[in-house]
């Protein structure tokens, strides 16, 4: 029988953030241990009841079927998926179909997908969304994204973009997901900051150093907060705070998006001069 565990997380006013500790900050922003051996752990959030988790099956067999808080047959009822791979190979089994997954793929589930198995040595981390339409499964590649390089080395923030459940690349009803890589000596992953009202957003950090981790800002833009984040953390970020950080060596971040809408460019931009 597959161990499952969810956590809920319920929405946070940016009136009531302003006034939290740093504990508290963290027990409302920061997903940890999501990645546990023989384990499904989920985050269910009320942000546009976004969900993230990880399914560690470590050479068994996990099945993500029912989840009592979406009160639905199966989880996927009414709603899209997206996996990211972020281990060893590993399969993953929906609707009749089997999808070998090595590290760095992508593999979006459409509504209606049923029961979902993870199988093999991989450590997949899922991202879901309600949805209103069922799109074609699909898995993504590493190089079947779209790729866009952005940033220079003389403000320590050059990196990639890889886009995956993205418009450019197939459809889905409301999400958007991909990762970006920093160059070597590149730091900021995001500068200058944004918002967006219309989107919450999740960003899940990983391919760092054990002992490495990054300063997340998050907050409104007059009213900034931080986080540091381990490998393998994930920030819930509300759509009325921003979302950028630095990192102490190497590191990938997962960004995954749902909302009124899947424009990757519908974004507030907040220059770093009105930062308080």
């Amino acid at each position: 029988m597959t161990k499952l565990n969810v956590e809920t997380r319920h929405a946070v006013h940016p009136d009531h953030a302003k006034g939290m500790d740093t504990q508290t900050l963290r027990d409302n922003f920061l997903a940890q241990g999501m990645f546990a051996d023989g384990e499904i752990r989920l985050v269910y959030t009320h942000y546009d009841r976004f969900t993230v988790g990880g399914a560690v099956p470590a050479g068994g067999s996990l099945t993500l079927d029912k989840v009592d808080e979406t009160r639905t047959a199966t989880f996927l009822e009414r709603r899209e998926m997206g996996i990211v791979n972020i281990g060893d190979a590993g399969t993953v089994e929906a609707a009749g179909e089997t999808y070998a997954m090595n590290k760095g793929d992508v593999l979006y589930l459409g509504m209606g997908s049923g029961p979902v198995t993870f199988k093999g040595q991989g450590r997949f981390y899922i991202t879901s969304c309600p949805a209103h339409h069922t799109h074609a499964s699909r898995l993504i590649t590493v190089e079947d994204a779209k790729k866009v390089e952005m940033g220079e080395a003389a403000t320590s923030n050059k990196r990639t973009i890889k886009m995956f459940i993205h418009p450019l690349v197939m459809e889905s009803c409301q999400l958007v997901l991909g990762y970006t890589s920093l160059e070597e000596g590149s730091v900021w992953n995001t500068m200058p900051a944004h918002v967006h009202d219309r989107r919450m957003e999740a960003y899940l950090y990983w391919g760092m150093a054990e002992e490495s981790r990054v300063l997340h800002l998050m907050g409104e833009p007059t009213e900034t907060r931080h986080l540091f984040v381990a490998d393998e953390e994930a920030i819930i970020s509300p759509t009325w705070s921003i979302h950028s950080g630095a990192g102490i060596g190497e590191y990938t971040f997962i960004w995954a998006m749902a909302g009124d809408n899947v424009d990757y460019t519908d974004m507030d931009f907040v220059q770093a001069a009105e930062l308080r």
